[in-house]
């Protein structure tokens, strides 16, 4: 085998690894850059009045100010929001959705991801996806998730359960934004 051959291998391979971090990079942007989801109302029920939908029109709070500082995910108790906060980008607050809580709520504080789960079966017997779990209090599990059949239903009051749903596009948007690590701030 001469020095041209040798050269040719060597070129063609740099060439596909290149192709494919260029690939991954492009998917990476898409991710990152893509649509800022937003709640649409229905009106199919109290607890499950609001559908989160990447196509709705923005009509999210604005962030609250107690909501503390640095990279994080916050979660509002008293109107079933998420924020998305990156103070890095412009504008900070990356992705704002409205999400259906669970029996049980968590005590505001501040917490982090400690465990992620691609995809399983909810406490209601439903599918889901995108399962990032934050904080244990008194037995319970919290964490968000989504279904897949894309339903946020009203959760069995019977049942104590954690599980914050959101509609499928907002929970792959929390799923790339909060892995293992990231600051939670539940707030009242």
């Amino acid at each position: 085998m001469g020095p041209g051959v040798v050269v040719t291998g060597l070129t063609l391979g740099a060439l596909a690894v290149v192709s494919l971090l260029a690939f991954q990079a492009n998917g990476a942007q898409d991710r990152a850059g893509g649509a800022r989801p937003t709640t649409a109302a229905t009106s199919t029920g109290p607890a499950a009045s609001a559908t989160p939908s990447a196509s709705a029109t923005p009509t999210a709070p604005a962030l609250p100010v107690s909501s503390g500082s640095g990279t994080r995910v916050v979660y509002s108790v008293s109107t079933h929001y998420v924020w998305l906060v990156d103070p890095k980008k412009n504008p900070q607050v990356t992705a704002a959705f409205q999400v259906a809580p669970g029996s049980v709520e968590p005590t505001p504080g501040s917490y982090s991801v400690y465990s992620r789960t691609p995809s399983g079966t909810g406490t209601d017997g439903r599918q889901i996806e995108h399962v990032v779990r934050f904080a244990q209090q008194n037995g319970v599990v919290f964490g968000f998730s989504s279904a897949l059949d894309g339903t946020t239903p009203t959760p069995d009051p019977k049942t104590r359960t954690g599980g914050i749903r959101s509609g499928r596009a907002d929970g792959q948007l929390l799923w790339d934004f909060a892995p293992n690590g990231t600051k939670v701030v539940v707030i009242p």
